[in-house]
């Protein structure tokens, strides 16, 4: 009912920059929170960055003043701004969007993951 797709990965160099999206489509009423994710191998997903319907972001410690997450809800789209990238913020990472279905529940819904790669 629900597809995410998500884009903007890649290789960079330590103290590059990287701006991920993930797009919603199907049969959307609503998008409610969405928030950007993270695992790197041998460790546990762990949340980046959130931001709700009203525009409130939340981040991590580690990303704080880093990152920026932002949304465009005529386009059911989130981004991830990642600036001053550095090794240990290679990870895969993945969306999630809280999605009111149409004439359906509420879900949570993944991406695919995006690998992001920081060389030192």
């Amino acid at each position: 009912q629900v597809q995410l797709v998500e884009s903007g990965g890649g290789l960079v160099q330590a103290g590059g920059s990287l701006r991920l999206s993930c797009v919603a489509s199907g049969s959307i009423n609503r998008i409610n929170a969405m928030g950007w994710y993270r695992q790197a191998p041998g460790k546990e997903r762990e949340v980046v960055a959130s931001i709700g319907s009203d525009s409130n972001t939340r981040y991590a410690d580690s990303v704080k003043g880093r990152f920026t997450i932002s949304r465009d809800s005529a386009k059911n789209t989130v981004y991830l701004q990642m600036n001053s990238l550095k090794p240990e913020d290679t990870a895969v990472y993945y969306c999630n969007l809280v999605i009111d279905i149409r004439w359906g529940p509420r879900v949570s819904s993944w991406g695919q993951g995006t690998q992001v790669t920081v060389s030192s």
